[in-house]
């Protein structure tokens, strides 16, 4: 082991970790989460109750759950956590094997912050490692077409399990990405009625003539998450930022820390897209 991830072995939770956590609270509905995503441009959050952390909800977890408004319904119960005297290599080994983005601070059962991938980003980016971006890269990539549906572009991206994806026109350009992000910022709340027909008897019921019953129309109100009739053109990001294989870790970092990205296109010299570069994948070089 080099000196230098000795020293890097050595770097806290609480060194990386943000203070100022942004969170929710049961009970709740989904316009908190909402409003919380697109004010802070983040995709999750810790759901907290009476002090304690029971919960955590994304952005998947909206649009996974479309129809779904209690945030106690929409979270994933009983998160992992981690201490802040614990090591970023203690952390990153947790949200690389649990398949996670973020793990809540806790000092005792008290929230203290929360430590995500862009803060293990941000901290990689201040190295000098030079190591070639293109040995972390996935080459089987999800891309979509300039023109597709933007609801077909959520389902697929859904299916997949990918946050961003780069979109390709007709020439198999890169011409920009969508991310999970957009989707949310361009969801609506569609308000609508729903009908449910209740019966006061059941086919069982010896009172019950021929299965013939009294029966009640309920009426009652319902919302739910919907992609506008747009195509993915008329919302991805345009301004694409890319890297090559020989593309050092550090410098990656950097422009993932930059652009608050967490996604990275790596593209061939004559700029034809190779396979994505995903911010958790740069976690492996602490492990």
């Amino acid at each position: 082991m080099t000196k230098e991830q000795k020293e890097r072995g050595r770097i806290t939770v609480r060194d990386i970790m943000v203070k100022d956590v942004a969170y929710v609270t049961v009970p709740g509905n989904r316009e908190d989460v909402l409003e919380i995503f697109k004010e802070k441009y983040i995709s999750g959050v810790p759901v907290v109750k009476d002090g304690k952390v029971v919960g955590a909800v994304t952005r998947q977890d909206l649009l996974r759950k479309p129809d779904e408004e209690q945030i106690a319904l929409l979270m994933t119960r009983n998160p992992f956590v981690i201490s802040p005297e614990a090591t970023i290599v203690e952390a990153a080994k947790v949200i690389r094997s649990r398949g996670i983005r973020r793990l809540p601070v806790v000092d005792g059962d008290k929230l203290v912050g929360i430590v995500t991938v862009a803060d293990f980003i941000r901290e990689i980016a201040t190295w000098e490692d030079k190591t070639p971006v293109g040995e972390y890269i996935r080459n089987k990539t999800l891309a979509l077409w300039d023109g597709m549906p933007l609801s077909v572009a959520g389902r697929l991206m859904e299916l997949a399990r990918v946050k961003a994806v780069p979109v390709l026109n007709s020439a198999f350009e890169i011409v920009g990405l969508m991310s999970d992000q957009d989707l949310i910022n361009a969801a609506v709340i569609e308000e609508g009625i729903g009908r449910s027909d209740v019966s006061s008897g059941s086919d069982g019921d010896e009172w019950s003539l021929d299965g013939m019953r009294d029966t009640k129309k309920l009426y009652y109100s319902v919302s739910r998450i919907k992609l506008p009739d747009k195509l993915v053109k008329d919302i991805m990001v345009k301004g694409v930022v890319t890297a090559t294989r020989n593309c050092g870790v550090s410098a990656g970092a950097k422009k993932m820390s930059e652009g608050r990205f967490d996604q990275l296109p790596v593209i061939s010299a004559r700029g034809k897209l190779m396979g994505m570069l995903i911010d958790r994948d740069l976690l492996r070089i602490l492990l």
